[in-house]
């Protein structure tokens, strides 16, 4: 039987999670939740949202939802502030927020490609430049940005998703070199074939979820609650000494 750590650093520190309303993003605010952190989430799906909030009405610090469309820097901006009045100056920020939509590459036009960069990377910048001065104030936090081992591998079919995602990585390296006098550090996390609701409905049924999985070297699927641990630990004072990092979790998929 598996059992899992307990952070005392996360207990009541202010954490904002992007995208937080379903998916991967939902299992990090469950994750936060669980730690007692007081945790905000912004995401553009009033339902799903709602429901994740009643679903942990039980946490000692009931998660907060903000909807914001994430593509509107000035209305993310003005979220940023709301999250921290409504849980406290942020100390962690989790850049979840993405859509992995397929598309034929000769049928990708300029604005295509410009709404992609910002649903998958624009917002990311744009959310840790809005942090750091809650942070610096702090006397330091964590920053963590979402890329995927799907630009590693040259995943097809969604070139814009995977170009986005690879850019990740250039950001997270510079913001950690920008931030870090600020003890302020920055990571990243590339998850493999995670098992979500939309994934399945979207994208792969359960035989080919299965397919994936045999081709890991670990030979489960992977779950959206994998991928929070790790953003449970980059987020905790345990990883007080690492930045400029990225974090792949495929469960040797590559």
């Amino acid at each position: 039987m598996q059992s899992f750590a307990t952070y005392p650093s996360l207990a009541e520190r202010g954490v904002l999670v992007t995208g937080g309303g379903s998916g991967i993003g939902a299992a990090i605010v469950a994750a936060f939740a669980g730690q007692g952190a007081r945790v905000a989430f912004i995401d553009i799906q009033f339902e799903a949202s709602r429901k994740l909030v009643g679903g942990l009405a039980a946490s000692k610090h009931v998660p907060q939802f903000l909807h914001c469309d994430l593509t509107d820097i000035e209305a993310l901006r003005r979220a940023v502030g709301q999250a921290a009045e409504a849980v406290g100056p942020l100390s962690v920020l989790v850049n979840n927020a993405a859509r992995d939509d397929r598309h034929d590459i000769d049928e990708v036009t300029p604005e295509y490609w410009d709404k992609a960069m910002a649903v998958n990377l624009r917002h990311q910048f744009f959310a840790s430049q809005a942090v750091r001065p809650q942070m610096k104030k702090l006397g330091g936090g964590s920053i963590i940005n979402f890329s995927s081992v799907a630009w590693m591998a040259g995943g097809a079919e969604f070139i814009a998703y995977t170009s986005a995602k690879a850019a990740v990585i250039g950001m997270t390296n510079s913001l950690a070199r920008e931030f870090g006098p600020d003890n302020i550090r920055v990571n990243a996390i590339a998850p493999g074939a995670v098992n979500t609701e939309r994934q399945l409905r979207l994208w792969y049924d359960e035989t080919q979820a299965e397919e994936f999985a045999k081709r890991q070297a670990i030979k489960r699927r992977l779950k959206p609650e994998d991928v929070a641990r790790t953003a449970l630990f980059l987020a905790a004072d345990d990883s007080a000494m690492i930045t400029k990092q990225c974090i792949i979790i495929d469960a040797g998929l590559r």
